[in-house]
């Protein structure tokens, strides 16, 4: 008996405490109604206030809901190991694959305890030293390496820091022999190329007042050394949706060398050219109103990597002496699987394409005759390919689900493979299965999707699952190394990626059938992966969440909004969520190629169809954990904020709308290890939580 009413009482303050840790109480947000009238529609903004992270209004109420959001993810049931194994995994030694430039080896280390990675040198001899350490710059940890630009023989690099993952860099000139900066430092690098002769760089400018008056991003050539002031201007564009490059083609085997001007946008591009001694007017060599160029001097040929009326994209060639696109020819036509790149070698051009998601490798002559198929040394995914012309070696790496990326070399005159590296896996995945289905959309395309698990996988709609998705700017799914993610999988959670279009998973033509005016494919085919996985018995609606970030978090926001009852939780990061207004703020205007121009009353109409903030429905969402970084350049964090405010102050929704907020941190990049243990732990214990996990 007494043992009993012990029962219950337990029973009881367990019960309580689920209550407690479920409750969310947000700060108060007040609305403040503004109207605007757009292409003949009323249009109420609630939120326009919170647009202005500069208010000290804005500022408080930030903090005040990411305080509330920390309070409540802390007041969650703990998942015992969790955070340990996060910890373990991220506070390790961590070393990167290496590189090879002229005679010289380079690679990435994160030293144990670490807050960021060094850039390393391997001397001949197997010896390492460090090159540059941004902890010596900034020992807070909150400076990292954003780019490098090494010269054509190694003995100089140039290396971009950016701090707080702000994208705004600065530029150091590192001596490779002694480790010593060279000159003076260059704020507000967004680019740098050196030229053929290594005394000049091109560079391009943004800094944070361009980023905030959307102004177009301008190229320059820089005589190195000099101060920043005295470059010459190069080219740039008339609107800051589009994009410019100049850069110089070189190649020690040709006896020529062009300077290459490239101006464009996401989806097409213009080329023009001149000899790199010429002072005149650089030539226009190919325009493309819907289509790509990307130009490569090998010899005296200027090779052509482009979607030109070629979706799956193909190769052509050109005398680099005469570039003009009506001297073109096709060297590599396009076929039916999708080529992603390319490298020269002194006997072959290596072509990796894609088939089915699975990228292989195919050998073609310079005459453009076929070879023959590159057999892989085992059964994996290729990933990035390099030239390195010292040893004539293509280096490239081989990815899968369960095991960390493999670097081999291929001989470029006999193909022979020779491993190189692979870092030593920090988890075990024995137990771990991963397979590709394809599954019908709503329209009854097929679409490809990844899904992983433990092996012994029961089929009875009862797994905790997170399905994954991006559908955008071609970017699209392959196969890689799980991770993290084991955190989720070991504890019995099934982890899906799908392949939607408006990703690069089947070309261009995959891309286009998500963006503009039929981004609602992408949607739907999100949906629908959903659909299947809740009706192969994966899962089930309360044991569902999904996540997304950037352009992956408009994907969140539109299925939450559309389809609520499929999910039981979301995590919706760094995202477009004001489709309406989207393009008046930060570099948000190089998006309207993808989701179309909402000052053009057309492509208004379509927006305003799935915009998250616009179509928030009388009913309630999931759980939802809504992330933004305060010094994000790409997505301006307000996305985040109203879409909170609007969805806590919705009388329908019953489950919690957290705002969790980067202070220190933009749209990804550049995060200390601490700040992505903390990041990692409270996104797993908010899924977790929500799907039934312990």
């Amino acid at each position: 008996m007494k043992y009993s009413l012990l029962l219950i009482i337990l029973m009881m303050l367990h019960s309580q405490h689920d209550t407690i840790a479920q409750r969310f109480i947000p700060p108060p947000t007040p609305s403040v109604p503004v109207a605007d009238t757009v292409h003949g529609k009323i249009l109420t903004d609630n939120y326009r206030w919170l647009e202005d992270k500069q208010d000290e209004k804005v500022k408080e109420w930030t903090h005040n809901q990411h305080n509330a959001t920390l309070g409540y993810l802390k007041s969650l049931p703990a998942i015992e190991g969790l955070e340990q194994e996060i910890r373990s995994y991220l506070q390790r030694d961590i070393i990167g694959s290496p590189f090879f430039v002229a005679d010289k080896q380079f690679f990435y280390k994160k030293v144990k305890n670490a807050a960021q990675s060094s850039l390393m040198q391997r001397e001949k001899d197997g010896t390492e030293h460090v090159l540059f350490n941004p902890l010596d710059i900034d020992p807070s940890g909150k400076t990292s390496i954003s780019f490098t630009d090494f010269t054509l023989k190694a003995d100089r690099v140039c290396i971009g820091t950016q701090t707080k993952g702000s994208e705004i860099n600065t530029a150091r000139i590192i001596d490779v022999a002694t480790g010593k900066q060279l000159g003076m430092e260059y704020q507000n690098i967004n680019s740098w190329s050196w030229t053929a002769d290594e005394n000049y760089a091109y560079i391009s400018i943004r800094s944070k007042e361009i980023v905030a008056k959307q102004e177009p991003i301008k190229n320059y050539k820089l005589k190195v050394g000099s101060p920043i002031e005295s470059a010459e201007f190069m080219i740039a564009p008339t609107d800051a949706k589009n994009v410019s490059s100049v850069s110089d083609a070189y190649d020690p085997q040709s006896s020529i060398t062009l300077t290459i001007f490239s101006q464009g946008d996401f989806i097409s591009n213009t080329l023009l050219s001149r000899e790199v001694s010429s002072k005149e007017p650089p030539v226009e060599i190919y325009s493309g109103k819907q289509y790509r160029a990307f130009p490569y001097l090998w010899k005296d040929k200027l090779y052509f990597f482009t979607n030109d009326n070629a979706p799956n994209y193909k190769i052509m060639v050109a005398d680099a002496k005469n570039p003009h696109y009506s001297q073109w020819k096709t060297l590599i036509p396009e076929g039916k699987t999708v080529i992603e790149e390319y490298e020269c070698t002194s006997d072959y051009i290596l072509v990796k394409d894609k088939k089915d998601i699975m990228s292989r490798i195919m050998v073609y002559r310079y005459d453009g005759t076929f070879v023959k198929e590159l057999n892989l040394p085992e059964l994996a995914n290729v990933g990035s390919m390099r030239y390195h012309r010292e040893s004539n070696s293509v280096y490239l790496s081989l990815t899968s689900f369960t095991a960390p990326s493999k670097l081999y070399k291929i001989d470029g005159e006999t193909l022979e493979w020779t491993f190189i590296f692979q870092e030593p896996s920090p988890i075990n995945t024995d137990n771990i299965e991963a397979k590709i289905i394809m599954y019908p959309g709503k329209d009854g395309t097929k679409i490809p999707m990844f899904i992983i698990h433990k092996k012994g996988l029961q089929l009875d709609g009862n797994n905790p699952t997170l399905l994954y998705g991006y559908g955008g700017f071609n970017n699209g799914i392959s196969p890689g190394f799980i991770g993290l993610m084991s955190v989720f999988i070991q504890r019995g959670g099934v982890y899906a990626r799908a392949g939607i279009r408006g990703g690069d998973e089947y070309g261009e033509a995959w891309h286009r059938d998500g963006m503009q005016h039929k981004k609602q494919n992408t949607f739907d085919d999100f949906i629908a992966a959903a659909e299947y996985l809740i009706a192969e018995k994966y899962t089930s609606p309360k044991k569902l969440a999904c996540e997304g970030g950037s352009n992956g978090g408009l994907l969140v926001g539109a299925v939450t909004t559309q389809r609520p009852d499929l999910f039981a939780a979301a995590v919706c990061g760094v995202p477009l969520l004001d489709m309406v207004r989207f393009h008046k703020f930060l570099i948000a205007r190089y998006w309207i190629p993808e989701y179309g121009d909402p000052d053009k009353k057309e492509d208004f109409d379509y927006i305003l169809t799935y915009s998250p903030y616009h179509k928030i429905p009388n009913t309630s969402l999931p759980a939802m954990m809504v992330t933004a970084g305060e010094n994000d350049v790409r997505v301006d964090p307000l996305h985040a904020k109203k879409f909170v405010a609007a969805l806590q102050n919705n009388p329908s929704q019953k489950q919690p709308v957290l705002l969790y907020m980067e202070f220190d941190s933009g749209h990804g990049s550049g995060k200390s290890i601490q700040q992505q243990i903390d990041d990692i732990a409270f996104k797993w214990r908010f899924v977790m939580y929500n799907l039934g996990m312990k």
